[in-house]
């Protein structure tokens, strides 16, 4: 079974909000509502020896979802290839799945009361395109690719980058993104 999955590289994000603004555009995400958005993390340190980072966040397409688990219309689901939808035709509109994320990766659409989230975007990834976040990052921080795949490029910088990879935590939904993070002072909680 695939396990496909967004790469982020912590060294590599200068938070410039080029993911942000290009999933709204792709995506027709309604205003003030984000499917991937960017926390900004200090500065740390004293001047003039300061860092600061950036944690992009986004749906980590869980191998266990609790999203599906809870929804009472089946309306979320996952694909063969590990991608986790909803089927906005199914959805009612309850929240369960928005309160159930531990990421805080869902959304409700006001208009059309139905829950979104980041689709890796299917639309594109599936005829062979770059996601839309992907292909517009300046520092090419964000990767997809197929975590069962030892040959997958994506997988295979995890792979090197074994000591350097960071997953959310887990609550037994076991998320398959993650973040590459290479000699930074700051560590995620």
């Amino acid at each position: 079974m695939a396990k496909k999955a967004m790469i982020i590289d912590l060294n590599r994000c200068v938070g410039c909000l080029s993911c942000v603004i290009s999933c709204k555009v792709e995506n027709d995400v309604e205003v003030g509502k984000y499917w991937t958005w960017i926390e900004r993390l200090g500065p740390t340190g004293t001047f003039p020896k300061t860092e600061m980072y950036y944690m992009p966040h986004v749906c980590h397409h869980c191998e266990t979802p609790e999203c599906i688990r809870v929804c009472p219309a089946n309306a979320t689901y996952k694909r063969a290839d590990g991608v986790v939808l909803v089927d906005s035709a199914l959805c009612i509109g309850c929240e369960s799945c928005i309160d159930a994320c531990p990421y805080g990766a869902r959304i409700m659409n006001s208009d059309r009361r139905v829950a979104e989230k980041c689709t890796l975007c299917i639309q594109l990834t599936d005829k062979g395109e770059e996601a839309h976040c992907v292909a517009n990052c300046p520092g090419r921080a964000r990767m997809i690719g197929d975590m069962d795949d030892m040959t997958d490029p994506t997988s295979v910088l995890v792979k090197n980058e074994k000591s350097n990879f960071y997953q959310q935590r887990d609550v037994g939904n076991k998320p398959v993104g993650g973040y590459i993070l290479r000699n930074m002072k700051w560590q995620p909680k």
